[in-house]
């Protein structure tokens, strides 16, 4: 029988350090483990919470039911063609070791996606994006385990749902499934992306003229570190908030009031709002309230200076919400689960 463990704190298990715990704890590394829970009518009736590496929730309370800790291991090719390699790794692996992987084999696509936290298996749960890359964009297939029946389910790219941040898995699926492993479709002749943000810049800086996906993937490790704190030394979530996504004419007229406003273009004649930046305008950037604060060297993060609950961290982030809405009429949204 999978080992269950009682009154189980959490604290270790999130990146904010927040002290919470669940009512019952169990590590699932295979499919047995699925199914021996389920077969258990103590553990089966529990509300049941899927957590990967901790970097994507807030927690405000203490879960009273079973939290299902993904540790769905391996990483290796499944196959090649002429142009692609398939990559499968376990939903329970380190993101940043598949990146790590797959430069190693000079797979491209990944490489603007470098030392983002947590698992693989929240990479598609939250459609996980970085420097003008997102995962649905090498995403091939992943399987995942329905909780209620123990049967396992392909998803597709399109049944999955990919949004901005967003996927099936934080809508009508969530908690219905537990992710074993995701497929990438990865290039064997690599398209180098160095367009957004500081990554042309910073490369420059490290006198790179010609940049192989290695070079792209350092450089973001670079902008990564030096603007986000690690979560080892001080708790956060990396971005808080998502950037706001408007419709252009709505853009123009901010633009007119804020000129230096920053923004980049987005889908469908839209324009995706730098939340930071409105963030740090209106005077949060560096601010503390006690043990919480936003990051002084970047807005958009919301930290836990020690110490602090899940609900003053929530109360921090619904006051920035509420000023930037003032000032700009934007209303932005968690990218962190809250739960």
């Amino acid at each position: 029988m999978t080992a269950i463990k009682e009154n189980f704190s959490l604290k270790k298990f999130n990146t904010f350090g927040v002290d919470v715990s669940c009512r019952y704890f169990a590590e699932i590394g295979s499919e047995q483990d699925i199914q021996n829970l389920i077969a258990d009518d103590k553990y089966n009736r529990q509300q049941k919470f899927v957590l990967g590496g901790g970097s994507n929730i807030l927690f405000t309370k203490n879960f009273d039911g079973i939290v299902l800790h993904d540790r769905f291991e391996g990483i290796g090719v499944v196959s090649v063609d002429e142009d692609y390699a398939f990559v499968k790794a376990g939903a329970g692996e380190a993101w940043h070791e598949l990146v790590l992987y797959c430069l190693g084999k000079n797979f491209g696509g990944v490489e603007n996606l470098s030392l983002i936290p947590g698992f693989v298996g929240a990479a598609p749960i939250q459609n996980i994006g970085a420097y003008g890359e997102e995962l649905k964009n090498v995403f091939h297939s992943l399987t995942a385990i329905d909780l209620s029946t123990g049967e396992p389910k392909v998803f597709s790219a399109d049944e999955c749902r990919f949004g901005y941040r967003d996927s099936i898995f934080k809508r009508e699926a969530k908690n219905k499934y537990i992710i074993t492993d995701v497929t990438l479709r990865l290039n064997k002749k690599p398209v180098i992306n160095t367009t957004y943000g500081a990554i042309e810049k910073e490369l420059e800086h490290m006198n790179v003229t010609s940049p192989t996906i290695g070079d792209v993937s350092n450089a973001v490790i670079k902008i990564r570190s030096s603007k986000l704190p690690d979560p080892k030394v001080i708790g956060n979530c990396g971005s808080f908030f998502k950037n706001p996504t408007i419709p252009i004419e709505k853009y123009d007229r901010l633009q007119h009031v804020f000129p230096d406003l920053v923004a980049y273009p987005a889908q469908g004649n839209a324009m995706k709002l730098s939340a930071g930046w409105m963030i740090e305008k209106c005077g949060w950037k560096g601010k503390r309230n006690g043990n919480v604060g936003m990051h002084k060297d970047q807005a958009l993060v919301l930290v836990n200076y020690g110490g602090a609950t899940g609900r003053e961290l929530l109360q921090h982030a619904a006051e920035v919400q509420k000023s930037v809405k003032e000032s700009f009429g934007i209303i932005m949204e968690a990218e962190v689960n809250v739960l």
